[in-house]
C-alpha cells in the first residue's frame, strides 16, 4: 500500500510564514470559512501550530496577511497589469471595472471572501475589507494615468455604485447562476459588460 511522501517542513521563518499562508488560501478555497482553525492549518502547513501563534499572534493574523496580498484579490496577471493608456477618467473607469469583473468571475477565493464579509460584521471582517480596499484603490492609483478626478458629479460615488453592482452580480452568479430573470453564462454577461459600456456614457469626464 502505497502512502504520501513526506511533507518537508520549511526551515526558515520567512518560508514558513509563506507555508501558513498559502495552506490558508487553500482551505479557504477548498473547505471554506468554517474549515479554517489552528488545527486544520498547522496540519495543511505540515508545521508545528505553536509556530502560527508565535508568527501571526493568531489565526485572524494569518487571514489578515493573506488579505493583503494583491494577487489574492486581483490575480497575479491584473495585479502585474502596466500602467493604463486611456485618455479620459470615463475610459480608465471603463477599464477598470470591466477588469475587476474579470478578477470576480476567475478568482473564487475573492468571492469567498466577500460573500464573508456580506454575511457577517466582526472585527476581522472590518480589517479585511479594509485591506481590500487599501489594495483595490492603491492598483487603480498605480495604474491610472495622469488624468485627474473630474469636476462634475461625484464620481467616487458612481464608481462605489457600479463597483457593488458588478460583485453583487458575480456573487449571484457562484450562487444560483442568474439574477433578475438574466442567466449568467457567457451570454448574460456579454449582455452585463455591453450594459457597463453603456453606463459608462454618462460617466464625467
Amino acid at each position: 500500500m502505497s502512502t504520501a511522501p513526506p511533507k518537508v517542513r520549511p526551515r526558515d521563518r520567512s518560508a514558513t510564514e509563506t507555508a501558513i499562508v498559502e495552506a490558508a488560501r487553500r482551505l479557504l478555497l477548498r473547505d471554506g470559512w468554517t474549515a479554517l482553525n489552528v488545527q486544520a492549518l498547522a496540519a495543511e502547513a505540515a508545521v508545528d501550530r505553536k509556530l502560527i501563534y508565535r508568527y501571526f499572534t493568531d489565526l485572524d493574523g494569518v487571514v489578515e496577511r493573506l488579505a493583503a496580498r494583491a494577487d489574492i484579490w486581483l490575480g497575479q496577471a491584473l495585479a502585474e497589469r502596466p500602467p493604463s493608456m486611456a485618455s479620459t477618467y470615463r475610459d480608465f473607469m471603463r477599464e477598470s471595472v470591466l477588469a475587476y469583473l474579470h478578477v470576480l468571475r476567475t478568482q473564487p477565493l475573492v468571492l469567498r471572501m466577500l460573500a464573508w464579509e456580506i454575511a457577517q460584521d466582526t472585527p476581522l471582517l472590518r480589517r479585511l475589507e479594509a485591506a481590500r480596499s487599501r489594495v483595490m484603490q492603491d492598483w487603480m492609483a498605480a495604474r491610472r494615468p495622469q488624468i485627474a478626478l473630474p469636476a462634475d458629479g461625484d464620481a467616487v460615488a458612481l464608481n462605489v455604485i457600479v463597483l457593488a453592482a458588478v460583485q453583487h452580480l458575480a456573487l449571484a452568479a457562484d450562487a444560483r447562476g442568474r439574477f433578475a430573470g438574466v442567466e449568467l453564462d457567457d451570454q448574460g454577461w456579454a449582455r452585463i459588460e455591453a450594459a457597463i459600456d453603456r453606463l459608462m456614457q454618462v460617466w464625467p469626464d
